[in-house]
């Protein structure tokens, strides 16, 4: 079974109906207990970074999460669930994230006519498609190439520590980390389920990664 931890946030169904298309079913779960007992887990969202985290924290999921990513099972993170898997964001001040890599989820340092020499070209969010540069191999990028396509929407990026974490890198007026991988864990700033055939590509490889 495919978990999909449902904590309030972002529109989980399209998740959910993506996985789907591409043949593998997903159960949106509120419940703490079904993680362990799930052979993949995505971990999605849309938001504010403190907000997320004090959803999961009130929800039960933050222990069984680590547990999860401990255990080397196939995890999946997207946007927000990328984000929350570094140590802290700066979003409305300092807020810890659950610590699975050491790092700091920063806002882009432009947009709003601030520090952009082309403010009306860099706005903040990064929303729309936006390409991406491979830096290692991943089960995850299986069948997709550097320059491919995906869509972003996202005002923060993490920036790890580890720069051997890095999977693919994006440029947005500054090269930012458009994804993660290590072992079983994927995680990406972009949404797969709203890039097209690119995007169900990715989710393919995972429910390949889940079931082998």
């Amino acid at each position: 079974m495919i978990a999909i931890v449902d904590y309030g946030m972002g529109n989980l169904r399209s998740v959910q109906k993506a996985l789907e298309r591409v043949g593998y079913p997903a159960q949106l779960t509120t419940d703490p207990d079904w993680i362990s007992r799930a052979d993949g887990l995505v971990l999605p969202g849309v938001g504010a970074f403190q907000k997320a985290m004090e959803n999961l924290e009130n929800l039960g999921f933050i222990r069984p999460l680590r547990r999860f990513i401990e255990s080397g099972k196939a995890f999946l993170g997207i946007c927000l669930g990328l984000q929350m898997l570094f140590s802290e964001s700066e979003e409305f001040g300092r807020q810890k994230g659950l610590g699975i890599f050491r790092g700091k989820v920063i806002r882009f340092p432009f947009g709003d006519g601030d520090r952009s020499a082309n403010p009306s070209e860099l706005k903040v969010p990064h929303m729309g498609w936006n390409d991406v540069k491979i830096h290692k191999a991943s089960w995850a990028l299986e069948g997709i190439e550097a320059g491919t396509h995906f869509y972003f929407v996202h005002s923060y990026f993490p920036v790890p520590e580890d720069s051997g974490l890095i999977a693919t890198t994006t440029e947005y007026g500054i090269e930012f980390a458009s994804s993660i991988g290590q072992g079983n864990l994927f995680a990406c700033q972009f949404h797969p389920e709203k890039s097209q055939a690119a995007g169900l590509r990715i989710l393919q490889n995972f429910g390949r990664r889940v079931y082998g």
